[in-house]
């Protein structure tokens, strides 16, 4: 029995692992965890060379939304590997990859969807780090940063970014307890058709129609602050940038993120907005694009005949612009007993079509979310969770839009296995 465990963890490490915390540099903290590896082998790790993690969560769901009744399943939620170490005192590299997703190479960057970070970085000294490769961008925010297993529901923002990029990262930190950092990368993984299709055009009213262009340098460009001050008791995320999308097109967005960190409760707040010349979430392109489709109408004396309207071609790839967003996070997390620890979430949210009357402020969702989790072995991080999440979105009388709700309930596990 003890020969296969070691040839599983062995296989582990030949198949790499993922980090606790966040998206972005090297992670967050690995936690005192003993691996697989030093547990069965019973011989000290004494280096860093290589850390190998598996993060798998998984969990059996009863759902509910708009139009359907409750439903059952078993679902696979995460399944990621990742290595990552320390070659030298300065010389360090990250790889992450996702099991659940196509592995073919995909876009201009030669990289699957699956690979999320793929990099290699060099500190200088401690105050200046360079990091190249595939990689999270580094916007601001706890929840964004946060490892995505650990996050039940993501706010509608964050779940429609496209945030795994390859570029460069310059990382300065004046002081220990804070750090700037500068950074330069794709504005997306393939070309214009890739993201926006074929013949895209983008409407800003209703009579305000215009075929988007290639840019010649898609590039995104953010600078970001993360500040630790009481002794890392209060923290900050902070990033602003701004995207190329097309010829003339930006996206703009700022990221606030505010966290007080005690021993026994962790408790953040995220503001982001999202500016965009065109809409690069497609939150307000899925809800509205098809009501500016050109139509004819048929007319007797002189006025329009209700219900005969024909669409004379073949519709237009439309693409809503001028679309602003704002999202609201507020996080709580509560060890309120030895391995035990309560999760309670809320997030507010809203989308307007800034130049086009009957749909600005159109859209407003409201989710929540709350899990009890126990942890069984103080020597891995796993975890068992009882959760239930919400949703709710409003649409304004004006759109015309009928409004949608879910609601979740999940039991299941998410374990973080140290192999290496």
């Amino acid at each position: 029995m003890n020969k296969a465990l070691l040839s599983f963890a062995l296989l582990c490490v030949a198949l790499t692992g993922h980090a606790q915390g966040g998206n972005t540099g090297m992670g967050g903290e690995d936690g005192d965890y003993q691996s697989l590896m030093e547990r069965l082998a019973k011989v000290e790790k004494k280096h860093d060379m290589l850390d190998v993690y598996i993060n798998y969560a998984a969990s059996a769901q009863a759902r509910e939304a708009t139009g359907s009744s409750w439903q059952t399943r078993f679902a696979n939620k995460e399944l990621r590997l990742e290595l990552k170490g320390n070659l030298t005192d300065k010389l360090f590299y990250r790889l992450r990859h996702r099991l659940n997703r196509r592995n073919d190479a995909q876009g201009s960057d030669n990289f699957s969807k699956a690979t999320d970070i793929a990099m290699v970085g060099y500190s200088f000294s401690d105050k200046v780090t360079l990091m190249a490769g595939k990689m999270s961008q580094i916007w601001g925010g706890y929840e964004y940063d946060a490892n995505p297993m650990f996050v039940y529901q993501y706010s509608d923002m964050l779940d429609h970014m496209e945030i795994f990029q390859t570029g460069v990262t310059l990382s300065l930190k004046p002081v220990p307890t804070q750090e700037f950092a500068l950074m330069v990368s794709d504005a997306h993984n393939g070309s214009l058709e890739d993201y926006y299709g074929n013949d895209a055009i983008v409407v800003i009213d209703n009579g305000d129609y215009r075929l988007l262009e290639r840019a010649n340098h898609p590039l995104t460009f953010i600078a970001n602050w993360n500040g630790s001050f009481f002794d890392n008791q209060l923290q900050t995320r902070w990033a602003w940038g701004i995207q190329k999308e097309a010829q003339g097109k930006y996206s703009r967005m700022i990221t606030l993120g505010q966290k007080l960190n005690l021993p026994q409760v962790q408790w953040y707040v995220d503001y982001m907005a999202e500016f965009d010349d065109l809409d690069r979430l497609g939150i307000a392109t899925e809800d509205l694009a098809d009501r500016f489709q050109p139509q004819i109408y048929y007319y007797e004396y002189g006025y329009p005949i209700n219900n005969l309207v024909y669409q004379p071609y073949e519709p237009m790839n439309l693409h809503c612009g001028k679309v602003h967003y704002h999202t609201w996070i507020s996080k709580l997390n509560w060890q309120f007993a030895p391995q035990w620890n309560l999760m309670l979430k809320g997030t507010y949210e809203t989308a307007s079509m800034q130049q086009v009357e009957r749909y600005k402020n159109y859209r407003k969702s409201i989710g929540w979310a709350g899990a009890i989790e126990y942890y069984p072995d103080k020597t891995q991080d796993l975890r068992v969770f009882l959760a239930y999440q919400g949703q709710n979105i409003n649409y304004s009388k004006e759109s015309a839009l009928g409004g949608k709700h879910s609601n979740r309930i999940e039991l299941g596990f998410m374990y973080r296995i140290k192999c290496y």
